[in-house]
């Protein structure tokens, strides 16, 4: 959780600098992410942003079912159902930073 959140903190910090400091909403559409997912520097950055988040955050997840939810079905109902849905959107993120192709 500390090395996670401390290189979330500096992805975070460089992605909110790149889309929110240097260029305006106005100019991020898809013709600017198409441009960013040209080379595989930004694919990279943005799939470690991803994956980082997603383990982070259901690790925190995970301590507060784990405290709050005390009986072991429902934990084991509540546990199944967040890893089966951080399962699936870390498998669609890492799809689209890896395969997306600008039409």
């Amino acid at each position: 959780m500390r090395v996670s959140g401390l290189l979330l903190l500096f992805l975070a910090l460089g992605h909110l600098t790149l889309m929110h400091l240097i260029h305006s909403v106005d100019e991020i559409n898809y013709v600017f992410v198409a441009g960013r997912y040209a080379g595989w520097f930004w694919r990279g950055y943005d799939l470690l942003l991803l994956l980082l988040a997603m383990v982070h955050g259901v690790n925190g997840s995970r301590v507060i079912i784990d405290d709050y939810v005390h009986r072991p079905a429902p934990r084991r109902l509540a546990l199944g159902f967040l890893y089966t849905v951080c399962g699936g959107l870390a498998v669609l993120g890492t799809f689209v930073a890896l395969f997306f192709q600008p039409v």
